[in-house]
């Protein structure tokens, strides 16, 4: 178990889990990489997980914020601490034919000031659909948390974004893929088909 009196280092952590793989690896955009973060190695660490929920709570404590809002599958679990640790409640966006949505009568009230927060930053597409969903139902995105950014370049959600980890990384689509990993065999990670 980890020393929850110590200054919580998410990259020793990462590699000590095997959470961040190099390889060929064919992203959910599509796009090729050399590095794929395998998120569930720290999803399966309650403790280490908690801790990662608190920051972000903790960075958007004075935000007002009345719901958190993450994306399935990953984004649940994320959702449910953080509003924990934020004394809210979480609601979970789910894709109904190819449509993401609230289900199970989810309800964001009008005006609401939400905290919408996801695993793994890469494209930003799953955390872009939650705000949709967001302003669709008539709230309001106060903020945008993640575990881990994995990002080549910032992302702009039109609201404060924050990260408690940064892993860098760069990716190429298939017709830009270079020689040397090009001659690596892929892999295809990840939940969501690949366009």
């Amino acid at each position: 178990m980890p020393d929850l009196n110590a200054t919580l280092d998410l990259g020793t952590l990462l590699a000590e889990a095997g959470a961040v793989l190099h390889g060929h690896f064919v992203l959910t955009s599509g796009r090729h990489s050399d590095v794929y973060v395998e998120k569930f190695r720290v999803l399966e660490q309650p403790v280490v997980l908690s801790r990662l929920c608190e920051q972000i709570a903790h960075r958007f404590a004075d935000q007002g914020i009345d719901l958190v809002v993450g994306p399935t599958t990953g984004g649940i679990i994320i959702a449910f601490e953080t509003a924990r640790w934020m004394g809210t409640s979480a609601l979970y966006v789910e894709s109904v034919d190819g449509v993401k949505q609230l289900r199970r009568g989810g309800r964001v009230p009008q005006g609401a000031k939400v905290l919408v927060v996801d695993d793994v930053l890469t494209t930003g597409t799953s955390i872009r659909e939650v705000i949709e969903v967001i302003q669709r139902e008539g709230g309001s995105v106060a903020g945008v948390g993640v575990l881990i950014d994995r990002s080549e370049r910032p992302m702009d959600f039109d609201a404060p974004t924050y990260a408690a980890y940064r892993v860098a990384a760069q990716s190429w689509a298939l017709d830009e893929v270079p020689e040397w990993l090009a001659a690596i065999p892929t892999t295809k990670p990840g939940t969501r088909p690949t366009p």
